[in-house]
Protein backbone atom coordinates (compact mmCIF):
# COMPACT_ATOMS: atom_id res chain seq x y z
CA UNK A 1 0.00 0.00 0.00
CA UNK A 2 1.14 3.52 -0.77
CA UNK A 3 0.42 6.11 1.92
CA UNK A 4 0.30 9.91 1.81
CA UNK A 5 -0.42 11.86 4.97
CA UNK A 6 -0.11 15.22 6.60
CA UNK A 7 3.16 15.33 8.53
CA UNK A 8 1.79 15.75 12.03
CA UNK A 9 -1.65 14.19 12.68
CA UNK A 10 -0.92 14.36 16.42
CA UNK A 11 -1.27 18.12 16.17
CA UNK A 12 -5.00 17.38 16.09
CA UNK A 13 -4.98 15.76 19.55
CA UNK A 14 -7.40 17.71 21.70
CA UNK A 15 -7.93 17.23 25.42
CA UNK A 16 -11.49 17.27 26.69
CA UNK A 17 -10.65 18.55 30.18
CA UNK A 18 -14.07 17.73 31.66
CA UNK A 19 -13.83 14.04 30.75
CA UNK A 20 -10.03 13.83 30.65
CA UNK A 21 -10.35 12.23 27.18
CA UNK A 22 -8.47 12.78 23.95
CA UNK A 23 -10.24 13.73 20.76
CA UNK A 24 -8.87 14.23 17.27
CA UNK A 25 -9.73 17.56 15.73
CA UNK A 26 -12.64 19.83 16.41
CA UNK A 27 -16.09 18.30 16.95
CA UNK A 28 -19.28 20.07 15.90
CA UNK A 29 -20.90 18.82 19.11
CA UNK A 30 -18.78 21.44 20.93
CA UNK A 31 -20.75 24.36 19.48
CA UNK A 32 -22.86 26.30 21.93
CA UNK A 33 -26.23 26.21 20.13
CA UNK A 34 -28.39 23.38 18.83
CA UNK A 35 -28.40 24.89 15.30
CA UNK A 36 -24.59 25.03 15.27
CA UNK A 37 -24.33 21.43 16.45
CA UNK A 38 -26.82 20.34 13.78
CA UNK A 39 -25.37 22.28 10.83
CA UNK A 40 -21.77 22.89 11.88
CA UNK A 41 -19.77 20.29 9.97
CA UNK A 42 -18.47 22.82 7.40
CA UNK A 43 -17.29 25.37 9.97
CA UNK A 44 -15.79 22.50 11.99
CA UNK A 45 -13.74 21.34 9.00
CA UNK A 46 -12.69 24.94 8.33
CA UNK A 47 -11.57 25.16 11.97
CA UNK A 48 -9.55 21.94 11.64
CA UNK A 49 -7.78 23.12 8.50
CA UNK A 50 -7.09 26.65 9.73
CA UNK A 51 -5.86 25.33 13.07
CA UNK A 52 -3.50 22.88 11.38
CA UNK A 53 -2.13 25.38 8.86
CA UNK A 54 -1.43 27.97 11.55
CA UNK A 55 0.22 25.47 13.93
CA UNK A 56 1.91 22.88 11.70
CA UNK A 57 5.36 24.34 12.21
CA UNK A 58 5.13 23.53 15.90
CA UNK A 59 6.24 20.19 17.29
CA UNK A 60 3.25 18.60 19.05
CA UNK A 61 5.53 16.49 21.25
CA UNK A 62 7.33 19.62 22.46
CA UNK A 63 4.07 21.16 23.67
CA UNK A 64 3.66 20.93 27.43
CA UNK A 65 -0.04 20.16 27.14
CA UNK A 66 -2.33 19.11 24.34
CA UNK A 67 -4.53 21.79 22.91
CA UNK A 68 -7.65 22.01 25.07
CA UNK A 69 -11.20 21.63 23.92
CA UNK A 70 -11.95 25.16 25.17
CA UNK A 71 -9.30 26.60 22.82
CA UNK A 72 -10.75 24.69 19.87
CA UNK A 73 -14.29 25.72 20.79
CA UNK A 74 -13.22 29.38 20.86
CA UNK A 75 -11.65 29.03 17.40
CA UNK A 76 -14.77 27.28 16.11
CA UNK A 77 -17.03 30.08 17.38
CA UNK A 78 -14.74 32.71 15.82
CA UNK A 79 -14.66 30.93 12.45
CA UNK A 80 -18.45 30.40 12.59
CA UNK A 81 -18.87 34.17 12.14
CA UNK A 82 -17.34 33.79 8.66
CA UNK A 83 -18.10 30.19 7.74
CA UNK A 84 -21.81 30.21 8.52
CA UNK A 85 -24.16 27.57 7.13
CA UNK A 86 -27.36 28.56 5.39
CA UNK A 87 -30.61 26.63 5.83
CA UNK A 88 -29.07 24.14 3.37
CA UNK A 89 -25.74 24.01 5.20
CA UNK A 90 -22.64 24.72 3.12
CA UNK A 91 -23.54 22.71 0.01
CA UNK A 92 -20.63 23.63 -2.31
CA UNK A 93 -16.87 23.84 -2.27
CA UNK A 94 -17.06 27.41 -3.59
CA UNK A 95 -19.20 28.47 -0.66
CA UNK A 96 -16.76 26.92 1.84
CA UNK A 97 -13.68 28.36 0.12
CA UNK A 98 -15.13 31.87 -0.13
CA UNK A 99 -16.11 31.85 3.54
CA UNK A 100 -12.73 30.50 4.65
CA UNK A 101 -10.92 33.09 2.51
CA UNK A 102 -12.98 35.80 4.17
CA UNK A 103 -11.80 34.59 7.59
CA UNK A 104 -8.14 34.20 6.61
CA UNK A 105 -8.08 37.63 4.98
CA UNK A 106 -9.57 39.22 8.11
CA UNK A 107 -6.72 37.66 10.13
CA UNK A 108 -4.02 38.78 7.70
CA UNK A 109 -3.21 35.20 6.76
CA UNK A 110 -2.49 34.01 3.25
CA UNK A 111 -3.16 30.39 2.31
CA UNK A 112 -3.02 28.94 -1.15
CA UNK A 113 -6.08 26.88 -2.03
CA UNK A 114 -7.20 24.46 -4.68
CA UNK A 115 -10.40 22.50 -5.15
CA UNK A 116 -11.72 19.60 -7.15
CA UNK A 117 -15.46 19.26 -7.57
CA UNK A 118 -17.04 15.87 -8.20
CA UNK A 119 -20.25 16.69 -10.08
CA UNK A 120 -23.45 14.69 -9.87
CA UNK A 121 -23.24 13.88 -13.60
CA UNK A 122 -20.99 10.82 -13.88
CA UNK A 123 -19.66 11.85 -17.31
CA UNK A 124 -18.32 15.10 -15.84
CA UNK A 125 -16.57 13.58 -12.83
CA UNK A 126 -12.80 13.42 -12.54
CA UNK A 127 -11.29 9.97 -12.90
CA UNK A 128 -10.16 7.99 -9.88
CA UNK A 129 -6.47 8.62 -10.74
CA UNK A 130 -7.21 12.37 -10.97
CA UNK A 131 -8.78 12.25 -7.50
CA UNK A 132 -5.74 10.41 -6.12
CA UNK A 133 -3.36 12.97 -7.68
CA UNK A 134 -5.36 15.83 -6.17
CA UNK A 135 -5.33 14.28 -2.68
CA UNK A 136 -1.66 13.26 -2.92
CA UNK A 137 -0.70 16.77 -3.95
CA UNK A 138 -2.42 18.39 -0.97
CA UNK A 139 -1.29 15.85 1.61
CA UNK A 140 2.32 15.85 0.42
CA UNK A 141 2.27 19.65 0.83
CA UNK A 142 1.11 19.04 4.41
CA UNK A 143 -2.40 20.37 3.84
CA UNK A 144 -5.53 18.60 5.13
CA UNK A 145 -8.40 18.42 2.64
CA UNK A 146 -12.03 19.46 3.18
CA UNK A 147 -14.35 16.85 1.71
CA UNK A 148 -18.09 17.22 1.25
CA UNK A 149 -19.77 13.84 1.02
CA UNK A 150 -23.19 14.33 -0.52
CA UNK A 151 -23.95 10.61 -0.83
CA UNK A 152 -22.20 7.86 1.08
CA UNK A 153 -23.58 4.93 -0.91
CA UNK A 154 -22.81 1.81 1.12
CA UNK A 155 -20.04 3.40 3.18
CA UNK A 156 -21.01 3.14 6.84
CA UNK A 157 -18.22 5.33 8.28
CA UNK A 158 -19.44 8.45 6.50
CA UNK A 159 -22.64 10.45 6.71
CA UNK A 160 -24.35 11.92 3.66
CA UNK A 161 -24.45 15.73 3.28
CA UNK A 162 -21.50 16.02 5.63
CA UNK A 163 -18.10 17.77 5.57
CA UNK A 164 -15.06 15.92 6.96
CA UNK A 165 -11.31 16.59 7.07
CA UNK A 166 -9.08 14.18 5.09
CA UNK A 167 -5.67 13.73 6.72
CA UNK A 168 -4.26 10.70 4.87
CA UNK A 169 -4.68 8.49 1.82
CA UNK A 170 -3.84 4.78 1.31
CA UNK A 171 -4.02 2.88 -1.96
CA UNK A 172 -2.62 -0.10 -3.80
CA UNK A 173 -0.36 -0.01 -6.83
CA UNK A 174 -3.22 0.02 -9.28
CA UNK A 175 -5.37 2.38 -7.19
CA UNK A 176 -8.18 -0.19 -7.19
CA UNK A 177 -8.69 0.08 -3.44
CA UNK A 178 -8.45 3.52 -1.89
CA UNK A 179 -8.89 4.52 1.73
CA UNK A 180 -8.77 7.91 3.38
CA UNK A 181 -8.43 8.72 7.04
CA UNK A 182 -10.75 11.49 8.13
CA UNK A 183 -11.37 13.56 11.22
CA UNK A 184 -15.01 13.35 12.27
CA UNK A 185 -16.79 13.39 15.64
CA UNK A 186 -13.48 13.70 17.52
CA UNK A 187 -12.18 10.50 15.92
CA UNK A 188 -9.88 9.43 13.14
CA UNK A 189 -12.01 7.23 10.88
CA UNK A 190 -10.98 5.09 7.91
Amino acid sequence: MKVRSISNPDLFKVLNQAKNENHYGCDQEWYSTEWQRFSGCGPTVASNIIYYLTHKGQDSTARQDKVCMSECSALMEEIWKYVTPTSEGIPTTKMLIDAMLSYVTSKGLNFEHRFLDVPKEEDSRPTLPELVVFLESALSKDVPVAFLNLCNGEEQNLEGWHWVTIISLEYGKKEETIYVHILDEGLIKK
